[in-house]
């Protein structure tokens, strides 16, 4: 299981790293239409919260410590958190759908959010490579060598 948990945070940080491609996709698509951040709001929306609770669950099979496991949900937080942002930076218009300042602070805060869960999914990732790995070796098990007293 620990295994698994690694392979699956991996997929999720590579998930996390194709969601900022969207995001670029969506912002550069001309004319920007509806359309336009689709694969940035799946991804979001559905991709990556399957995939955090996944690691959630491997963590807690991989009987993990209840601090990685804390530090496994929290991407699922801030995912949720994105998403109360982006309804924030959207809800926040003028009359003629453009862009206000408040709206802009908003869509600044969803892109630095994305950034703090990344970080929070590299850092699981690594607690995850340390608990998949050997077991370290007590030097009172080291096999002592024949001829030497015990």
């Amino acid at each position: 299981m620990r295994k698994a948990l690694v392979i699956v945070t991996s997929v999720l940080l590579v998930v996390f790293v194709l969601q900022f491609v969207f995001a670029a996709v969506g912002a550069f698509t001309k004319p920007a239409g509806d359309g336009a951040y689709a694969l940035h709001s799946v991804t979001g929306m559905a991709v990556i919260p399957a995939l955090t609770l996944l690691t959630v669950l491997f963590a807690v099979l991989a009987k993990a410590p209840g601090r990685l496991v804390g530090l496994a949900v929290l991407p699922l937080g801030l995912v949720l958190l994105q998403g109360l942002i982006a309804a924030l930076a959207n809800a926040f218009t003028d009359a003629g759908g453009a862009s206000t300042p408040l709206g802009l602070t908003f869509a600044g805060l969803h892109a630095l959010n994305g950034i703090v869960v990344v970080h929070v999914v590299v850092r699981v990732l690594q607690a995850a490579r340390k608990l998949a790995g050997p077991a370290p070796v007590d030097a009172t098990e080291l096999p002592v060598p024949a001829g030497e007293p015990a």
